[in-house]
């Protein structure tokens, strides 16, 4: 997956924007001002942090070098994802889909509704 692909899926879901809130080359993705994806596209190698179910997430640093706790972030709730090491690009969307469904289910019912995500 490129940067661009990673930007490009990102932006794909329902309210999704693109931020930079800390620096002009970190990118914050969110949605209903919640962060579900954050990288540094300019950066090699490419990593994403995501969200992640506390017990998934041990699971998924288990089985994959490419993904550790994540940088800078909650590590029970966050991994950080090296997305050009060998991760199949089917995989790593699922991750950040997971992501995102986690923070917009987190949300008020009638802003889940709005996203269309009950």
């Amino acid at each position: 997956m490129t940067p661009d692909e990673l930007r490009t899926f990102c932006l794909s879901f329902n309210d999704a924007v693109e931020e930079f809130p800390f620096t002009p080359e970190t990118s914050v993705f969110k949605v209903a001002g919640k962060l579900f994806a954050l990288t540094a596209l300019d950066r090699r190698p490419l990593t994403v942090n995501l969200k992640c179910d506390p017990e998934m997430a041990v699971q998924l640093r288990a089985a994959h070098p490419e993904i550790v706790p994540g940088w800078h972030m909650n590590k029970r709730h966050w991994n950080t994802v090296t997305v050009d090491a060998g991760l199949p690009d089917r995989h790593v969307r699922e991750l950040i889909e997971d992501s995102y469904d986690l923070v917009v289910a987190g949300l008020p019912r009638a802003e889940r509704l709005r996203l269309d995500r009950p």
